[in-house]
């Protein structure tokens, strides 16, 4: 879980979040989950932040049934596609959350 500090600490980060949403038309419980999965294991360093953010939104539209592409994703937070691919599983665990075996 999180606190209330850390969103405060990461606005920039939520805020970049709100953007690759709308720019990927995702519902509101595909950015709700995403936002939850970035405060839950926030990166210290910032050069990881921007991994953390692509890697949260995928993975927070993949539990909301709002899907997308990992391509589009990070294309939408200006990461590579690899970086999503590489990233997300290890954040559902890092959460608590247990991956698809697929």
């Amino acid at each position: 879980m999180y606190r209330a500090r850390d969103q405060v600490e990461n606005e920039e980060w939520l805020a970049t979040i709100d953007d690759a949403a709308e720019r990927l038309d995702l519902g509101g419980e595909a950015k709700s989950r995403a936002t939850d999965l970035f405060l839950s294991t926030v990166p210290v360093a910032d050069r990881s932040k921007r991994a953390t953010v692509a890697a949260s939104l995928y993975a927070g539209a993949l539990i909301a049934g709002d899907r997308r592409s990992q391509s589009a994703v990070a294309d939408a937070v200006g990461v590579s596609r690899l970086t999503v691919q590489n990233r997300w599983k290890d954040l559902l665990e890092e959460a608590g959350l247990e991956p698809p075996k697929w």
